[in-house]
Formats: structure tokens, sequence, C-alpha cells
């Protein structure tokens, strides 16, 4: 199912813990199916680097989903032009970003509102995506001294490209609903806001509603409850293993990582993929070192 997608295709969004570089990792615990189901969508990197025949994509987040049917709706490259006529030196300062923030916090139009995100995500710090008790986006500006950002066009032709081959379904969904739509011969893929490595760590939150640790504990009881292949991505951290027994089976797996944004800091946390109800790949070696 897998030959032709070698290369991977890189999401247009710079998304916390987006899952590019792990997607071959993911990828080959994945069994077959009609339909992909994704309850965590984020950024959209395993949507991209994978190939079944339909996708049902949502998300807590509702400014990822209305961005993303934005683009699904776009019958040309218009919308991605308006995005790009964002990406100018008048906008990379701080006062620019500060009066496009309150813009994007106020309207209600939705294309101006994606197309904002899209110039947020690249000029706020780090590509985070944060929000304050009013559900208002805080994100601060990223700073002149790095340049000009990178504006995403051949990444997001591809997002909108894949969603005009394929049939594509988004959805403004808490997961507990999206695994209400599961259905026979459906493949679900669960990337969740992961469980903290250590005890005096928060749960992150990237959307208002944060996600703690009852919400761990409901997605570990639908998967397994689930009468589809589940396969979810987590921290290797005590909690997970306990939540993940009833698996078929767990890959774990050493990740680098970027520590408070500064390049120099790379340090490696171990990741696992639990595997639900499925005896896809199990008992043999899926990645050689």
């Amino acid at each position: 199912m897998w030959e032709e997608a070698i290369t991977m295709n890189k999401p247009f969004l710079k998304w916390v813990g987006g899952k590019t570089r792990v997607a071959e990792r993911i990828r080959a615990v994945l069994p077959p199916g009609k339909r992909l189901i994704e309850p965590f969508v984020g950024s959209g990197a395993i949507f991209l680097n994978t190939n079944y025949d339909e996708y049902y994509l949502s998300d807590s987040n509702e400014a990822i989903i209305d961005l993303f049917k934005v683009i699904a709706d776009s019958k040309d490259k218009s919308f991605i032009c308006l995005c790009e006529s964002l990406f100018s030196d008048e906008n990379n300062n701080k006062d620019r970003y500060i009066e496009l923030r309150k813009k994007y916090n106020e309207t209600s139009d939705p294309v101006i509102k994606s197309s904002i995100f899209v110039y947020l995500n690249r000029f706020g710090f780090n590509g985070i995506c944060r929000y304050n008790s009013k559900g208002g986006f805080n994100v601060p500006f990223r700073g002149r001294k790095y340049g000009m950002p990178y504006f995403p066009k051949k990444e997001m032709m591809s997002f909108w490209g894949k969603c005009q081959d394929k049939s594509v379904e988004f959805n403004h969904y808490d997961f507990r609903e999206a695994f209400e739509h599961v259905k026979d011969g459906d493949v679900v893929y669960c990337d969740p806001p992961y469980i903290p490595l250590s005890e005096t760590s928060s749960f992150t939150s990237y959307d208002v509603n944060g996600f703690n640790e009852k919400d761990q504990e409901d997605l570990a009881r639908l998967a397994t409850d689930a009468r589809v292949p589940v396969i979810i991505s987590n921290h290797d951290v005590p909690l997970a293993r306990s939540l993940y027994n009833k698996s078929i089976f767990i890959e774990n797996f050493e990740v680098g990582r970027f520590v408070g944004g500064i390049r120099g800091s790379r340090k490696k946390a171990t990741e696992i993929l639990a595997v639900f109800n499925s005896d896809y790949g199990k008992n043999k070696t899926l990645w050689d070192e």
C-alpha cells in the first residue's frame, strides 16, 4: 500500500509534536483499510503520508479544521495566494503582528481568519499554537532577527491536491465524538497531547479546553473497545504502559527533540506506538536500525 510514498510530504504548518519525522514508523504499523480516521489530525502529517481511499479527519482545535476546510473547498490557488500576500517585510514586525493577531481573534470570516492563522503560525514564536482562557490566540511575535519566515506554498499546494484526489472529510470534534463515527473497514490513528515525561510537568494544552489524565483514560478505553485497528502514539511512561495494557503489542523508539525551541539543546525522548485490535505486523521486526 505504501510503496509509492517514499519521500516524506511535509505539512505546511509548523506544529509542536508533528509526526513527519516518524511517519515511516507509524505507517509500518498501520494496517490496510478503506478509510483512515484521525481524531487528532494536528498538522496532517499522517494524512499526507498515507494512501487510504478515504479520510475522516477531526480535531478539537477549531482553527485547524476551519483552515483545512477552506483549503479543501478552494477551487483554485487563490486562498494560497492570499496567505502568501501576508508574508511581506511590512508584516515582519511586532506591531503589525499584534495588529493581525487582534484581527484574527475578532473576525468571524473563515477565509480571513484562516489566512491569518497561516501567518501567525510562521511569524509567531516557535510555531506554537496557544490560547488564553477567553479563547484568544496569544503567542508572541518571533522577532525580526530571525529574518523573513518561509512561506510553504509547495506544501499548501500538496495538501490541496491530496484533498482533491481523495475523499476527505474534516470535522471539529472531540475525540470521543470522532470514535462514534468508526465503522467496519476503518483504521484509526490517534496522536493525542502526550502524557508528561515527569510528574512535575503539566499536560500539554494546544486548545482552549486542554487535555488531562481522564481524557487519556477515555482514549485508551475507546481504543480497547473499538472493533477496528487503533494505533496510539504517546510518551513511553508508566502511565501510558498501564493504560495500553490491553493492546496487541507496543513498539518503542527514541525521537530527537529541540528543548525550549533552541537548536543547541536537542535531547531524545522515548515514544511508543500501541496497537489495538490488529495482528498486522505482530511478531516481526518493523524497522531495521
